[in-house]
């Protein structure tokens, strides 16, 4: 079918197939945004900065910690092992206020500075500027994609698209690794992958997590932070006039238009121009492909490259930087941004509070927990000496990541025998099951039900449990 193609803006192009089948309200296609490669310090920073953030991504699954790895949330033994703190489900209070903290320290962020977690740290951001990399490096320069695409195909335009894709997996797959190596034993996990030893679950979640990384971040890209990422939707309820954002200097940049490199700063008011050359650098080297000329939008990711791009221009305009720049709505307006205030005090005393709980609920957590499950079968029973006697189950949970010794002892009777293993060694992050019978003297046992305890205790005598249970006698 004939392709028509049509330039939009200046860094998108949409290639248009009619269809008579189709009416006016057909849903359009998507515009593909060729991006433009942009030099500058903001670039600079926020590429070392993603490099960093990758390699602590690549490095952490890998760190050895007690001869174990370091970073292993387990879901299937239901076991966390983060470093020397084991997290087990009776502490996923603390995974909430972790989570609670984070979210308020975003909110906190974004209040002050707008979307600098999606331009800068966000991995969505990351890898597809990684994908983008790699396309520039085999494809060529934006206007070198753009006439590679229109062509008809040859094995030279064959070889480079396989090329680009043939990368881009073998980086969603190395990504893919490294991230379930976080919630499995990452060395077994690259051995066991390619020898086709691994389970059904583990090559099936590698899998999965390379084609979602391939398809996110080398072929929805912008689509992802437009669409489908909720933060795009609601964090304009964070903005407010003194929050610092991309923006556009209207009043120092309009009326744009072409102009002389030999034309002077100081000529342009007579020749109604403003500082704006209108070159349109900034739209391309957008990745979500917006023009912030036309106002602060959702799409806006404040990455900074239209900054660059801008700055560059300026240079070589010989005028002013900080046409486009990181500032406040209040600023262009000729007033003072103000970075006190209610909402970003508001959110700082949030992740204060919140912060100061999830530590408290860190240093009151008890290393060893212990439950006790009665004997269903059989309430009590009477011994060859005449004694009461109860059976019941300890299941002992030790929390720490190193082996403990354990002793159990009775508190309540003082007249009483105790059966079964009451002096035990637990490995650590393990669980250890005690079946014990207790044997009453009955002139002890005054009430049908009565408390007894049970005490658990390490051989420092630093970690103590206690938990009362009942004592039946009819």
């Amino acid at each position: 079918m004939e392709q028509k193609i049509k330039v939009l803006a200046a860094n998108q192009v949409k290639i248009e197939r009619p269809d008579p089948n189709q009416g006016n309200n057909a849903y359009p296609p998507r515009n593909r945004i060729y991006v433009r490669d942009v030099k500058g310090s903001l670039e600079w920073f926020r590429r070392s900065f993603g490099f960093i953030l990758l390699f602590v991504f690549a490095l952490i699954p890998f760190l050895q910690y007690n001869g174990e790895q370091a970073v292993l949330l387990d879901i299937m033994a239901q076991r966390f092992r983060i470093f020397g703190l084991t997290l087990w489900p009776q502490d996923l209070t603390i995974l909430a206020w972790v989570t609670i903290v984070a979210a308020f320290s975003l909110f906190f962020v974004t209040t002050l500075y707008g979307r600098v977690w999606c331009g800068f740290m966000c991995p969505q951001t990351t890898w597809t500027f990684i994908f983008m990399w790699f396309e520039k490096k085999i494809e060529g320069t934006r206007n070198q994609r753009m006439s590679l695409d229109r062509r008809s195909w040859d094995f030279d335009k064959l070889w480079r698209k396989v090329a680009k894709h043939v990368s881009w997996l073998a980086v969603a797959l190395l990504t893919a690794l490294v991230f379930v190596g976080y919630f499995t034993d990452i060395r077994t996990l690259f051995v066991e992958f390619f020898t086709w030893q691994a389970s059904f679950w583990a090559i099936f979640a590698v899998l999965f997590f390379t084609f979602a990384t391939y398809g996110n971040a080398g072929w929805m890209r912008e689509i992802m932070c437009t669409h489908i990422c909720p933060y795009a939707r609601f964090q304009s309820a964070m903005f407010d006039p003194d929050t610092v954002t991309v923006s556009y200097d209207a009043k120092r940049g309009e009326p744009r238009g072409g102009r002389s490199r030999k034309m002077p700063h100081e000529q342009l008011a007579e020749n109604n121009l403003g500082d704006c050359v209108d070159c349109n650098l900034c739209v391309q080297v957008c990745p979500t492909g917006i023009d912030i000329r036309n106002g602060l939008q959702y799409e806006c990711i404040n990455c900074g490259a239209c900054v660059d791009a801008c700055n560059e221009t300026m240079d070589k305009m010989n005028y002013p930087r900080g046409l486009i720049r990181f500032t406040t709505e209040r600023n262009l307006q000729g007033g003072v941004t103000r970075k006190v205030r209610f909402k970003s005090v508001g959110y700082a005393v949030a992740v204060v509070v919140m912060s100061g709980l999830l530590v408290w609920d860190i240093v009151t957590r008890e290393p060893l927990k212990v439950d006790i499950i009665r004997d269903r079968n059989q309430l009590y029973s009477i011994n060859m000496d005449s004694w009461v006697e109860n059976v019941f189950t300890l299941k002992i949970l030790n929390k720490s990541q190193l082996p403990e010794n354990y002793s159990i002892r009775i508190e309540g009777f003082s007249d009483f025998t105790l059966t079964g293993q009451v002096s035990l060694t637990v490995a650590g992050g393990e669980v250890a099951t005690v079946p014990l019978t207790l044997a009453v003297n009955p002139d002890e046992v005054l009430q049908r039900v009565q408390d007894v305890t049970f005490v658990v205790q390490n051989a420092a005598g630093d970690v103590q449990q206690k938990q009362v249970t009942t004592f039946i006698y009819e």
